[in-house]
């Protein structure tokens, strides 16, 4: 039981609308659950519940640890705490009201995957963002928002992105609903409150009108300019609610015992205090693939031995990099190091836009339909999959290559249909092949074998395409044993005597999965970029960075680092904060890899 500071009894003591602020590790979740406890137990009336929102679900899933084991919680207080993500609750509001704003009654969720699909029609007809003009850009925009808006309105397919914006005019617009959810819930605990966008915060101004608010923030963990955060939003919520104010700065329960977070601090300031921190290795490594590929694997392997040592269960090992192509570079190196060193198992946290389209190939396939149209559907999927896998930014060679394969499957069509042979220099010959083969497949009713089957089938065929399908749905990690796709899978082998129902099971399995909350937190070694460690926590970490490419002396190239190229211009404020995240998710010790004739600014640059 950890004791609670001077600052975070006063939280506890103090009722109406507060502002509760702290770096890294400072305790807000830990008193915020136990405020959220004690108002369960003294002011909430029959069947009325506490709301506690944040933005990730990885967060939601550390809430949820954390008052498990927190033994100062009953099980009728925990009982009468939601927590859920701000997408999950919007959603709730929208399938009972959605009405209000203009939306038929019956609705569903336009996945990611699913709207870049939708929108690849407008989206082919420009050229990459950065050749477009700023009057182009606006056009592009104004085309991609009217078509959401008529998806949602004419056909009830409604994407993430006009969830806050519709809630927030639904309940501006009605004291009635207003009412009904402040009823339910008369406290709302809003978890990472500086990352708002413009719409949540309209949301939370329409839900604080009847409803107590307590906002939890770190001012110098804003990381989300890019979706609209705002520096002003802790001013908005002062001058709109007058909150009590607590500061938990000072304090550091997460990596009590090192100086993590005031390193994490002085990254910020761009002022090192210090020569040596402790909790902070640097390391700084050759700048050629081979040698900082070598270095990684190398400070991975004596992070793990370090931690299997320490006896700890469940322990955890995060490999954080800039961007999400050396997420995936850098899993591949694990997967397969070189010379005689064995595969390190390991998650990826990439995006899921191509695993999840590669997903419904598989499923697909699962379904072994051959009636006539069945390679039609199968070729439809195939082209969804390279207008969707790049999510809001497909490449130009995606695009191209759905409309070749569109074109190809019209003359192959055209041939069968006149009794012809389809052409010999057809691009679809690769892919048909392998399509039949994974027909054939021979299926036993586990679920876990059949999809390895199917995927098996697709890399080991002629067809680049469908391996590249199968090395994607790799990624996809719902076939774990308990899950709804396995469960779903099995029942469906169980009523029909096959997977009929395989793609309509896999698609409803990954909207379900994005609301999840129940998710272990991650352990073993995790790849990310460091974007996604945000509201996460490990027992290390290790900071990986790109390096420098030179010819004849001259760097040529500066990929994939902390800093864009690795040039100190200005204060680089978001950079230092994104660092200082990436710093501060580790509970013992944070390694950072840079390299050694071109180490990153943040480590050198004063501000």
């Amino acid at each position: 039981m950890v004791e609670l500071t001077k600052a975070q009894q006063d939280v506890l003591a103090t009722d109406g609308y507060q502002l509760v602020t702290g770096g890294p590790g400072s305790g807000k979740t830990t008193v915020s659950i136990l405020k959220a406890a004690k108002i369960a137990r003294e002011a909430l009336r029959p069947e009325q519940r506490i709301l506690f929102l944040s933005f990730a679900r990885a967060t939601v899933s550390r809430v949820l640890e954390a008052m498990d084991e927190e033994s100062r919680i009953s099980r009728d207080e925990k009982r009468r705490i939601e927590v859920d993500t701000y997408h999950a609750f919007f959603w709730r509001i929208l399938k009972t009201h959605g009405y209000l704003v203009g939306f038929p009654r019956r609705l569903a969720i336009l996945t990611p995957p699913n709207e870049a699909i939708a929108l690849s029609a407008v989206r082919s007809g420009y050229k990459a963002n950065s050749k477009l003009s700023d009057a182009e850009k606006a056009e592009k925009k104004a085309r991609e928002e009217a078509e959401r808006n008529r998806l949602a309105k004419e056909e009830g397919r409604v994407c993430f992105d006009l969830f806050a914006d519709r809630v927030a005019t639904l309940l501006h617009g009605s004291a009635k609903v207003r009412t009904l959810i402040s009823t339910m819930y008369p406290f709302i605990i809003l978890d990472e409150f500086q990352d708002t966008s413009a719409d949540q915060w309209r949301v939370v101004q329409a839900l604080g009108a009847n409803s107590t608010l307590i906002a939890l923030a770190d001012p110098e963990q804003r990381i989300f300019d890019f979706i609209g955060a705002d520096p002003e939003r802790l001013d908005h919520f002062r001058a709109a609610f007058h909150p009590s104010e607590h500061d938990l700065a000072g304090d550091n329960h997460r990596s009590k015992g090192t100086e993590i977070a005031l390193f994490g601090n002085d990254v910020l300031s761009g002022k090192f205090r210090q020569s040596n921190y402790s909790g902070i290795a640097f390391q700084g490594f050759k700048s050629n693939q081979n040698q900082a590929f070598a270095s990684l694997v190398g400070h991975v392997l004596q992070a793990r031995k370090r931690l299997i040592d320490s006896g700890k269960p469940n322990w955890s090992l995060a490999i954080l990099v800039p961007t999400k192509k050396m997420t995936r570079l850098v899993s591949d190196v694990l997967r397969e190091p070189f010379g005689q060193v064995p595969a390190i198992g390991h998650t990826a946290a990439v995006d899921m836009d191509g695993p999840i389209l590669a997903a419904e190939i598989v499923a697909f396939l699962l379904q072994q339909g051959r009636h006539a149209g069945h390679f039609d559907e199968f070729l439809d999927l195939l082209c969804s999959y390279y207008h969707g896998r790049g999510g809001a930014a497909p490449t130009a060679g995606d695009l191209t290559e759905a409309a070749r394969l569109n074109a190809a499957l019209g003359k192959w069509n055209q041939c069968l249909a006149v009794g012809k042979a389809p052409p010999k220099n057809s691009v679809l010959n690769a892919t048909a092949a392998v399509y039949a083969t994974a027909l054939d497949v021979g299926l036993t009713g586990d679920p876990d074998r059949d999809w390895a089957a199917i995927r098996a089938a697709l890399e080991a065929g002629g067809c680049a395409r469908l391996r590249a399908i199968a090395g994607d749905v790799r990624n996809v990690r719902l076939l774990e044993r308990g899950t709804q796709l396995r469960q779903g899978l099995t029942q469906d082998w169980r009523d029909t005597g096959g997977y009929l129902n395989a793609l309509a099971i896999t698609r409803q399995s990954f909207v379900q999965e994005h609301f999840a909350t129940a998710h272990k937190p991650e352990t073993g070694v995790v790849v990310m970029n460091m974007h996604k460690a945000k509201g996460k926590q490990f027992d290390e970490v290790i900071i990986f960075e790109g390096w420098p490419r030179r010819a004849k002396g001259k760097v040529v190239a500066n990929f994939d680092r902390i800093v864009r190229e690795n040039i100190a211009a200005g204060p680089m404020m978001q950079a230092r904060q994104n660092f200082r995240v990436s710093v501060t998710r580790a509970k013992l010790r944070t390694t950072i890899l840079t390299p050694e004739d071109d180490p990153c600014v943040l480590l050198t640059a004063s501000g």
